[in-house]
């Protein structure tokens, strides 16, 4: 199953671009973009503005923010390389915050039951992206798992 906005459901709903509300260490987010291209800037007001945004405005957002050059991006304040366990911390605990509390994102992940999931349009080098294809699918598939065991399929 290729995870794409412009892909038919549960594939769409997986898509990072999803409207999918979450609040993690007490900021709301509106979609995994939104959280995503938020952490390419440093000032904290405006991180929190990205998180309200959502698919292609939260992306345009962040375009253009040349963080691949240092490998430096920023949570609340607080820098992060992008290539630090730290960051894969941070991602771990977005992804299992999103999936754990928004009905909607855990239903369509459950949606997917055993199929194989691949991000074709995502970049595979991190240091071309802030989340890798690999980055992204393992942690659907470990999610899944950790949903079916908990008994929410």
């Amino acid at each position: 199953m290729d995870i794409s906005s412009g892909s038919s459901y549960p594939a769409c709903a997986l898509s990072n671009f999803a409207p999918h509300p979450f609040t993690l260490d007490g900021v709301a987010i509106a979609s995994m973009e939104g959280f995503l291209q938020s952490l390419k800037f440093k000032n904290p007001d405006m991180q929190k503005h990205v998180c309200t945004l959502v698919g292609r405005a939260a992306k345009s957002k962040g375009q253009g923010k040349n963080w691949q050059r240092t490998g430096k991006l920023y949570w609340q304040g607080q820098e992060i390389d992008r290539f630090s366990d730290e960051y894969q911390q941070l991602l771990d605990r977005a992804f299992e915050t999103m999936y754990t509390t928004n009905t909607s994102a855990r239903k369509a992940l459950l949606a997917t039951a055993n199929s194989s999931l691949e991000h074709s349009k995502g970049k595979k080098s991190p240091h071309d992206t802030i989340l890798t294809r690999s980055e992204f699918c393992s942690r659907l598939v470990r999610l899944r798992e950790q949903l079916k065991k908990a008994g929410d399929s």
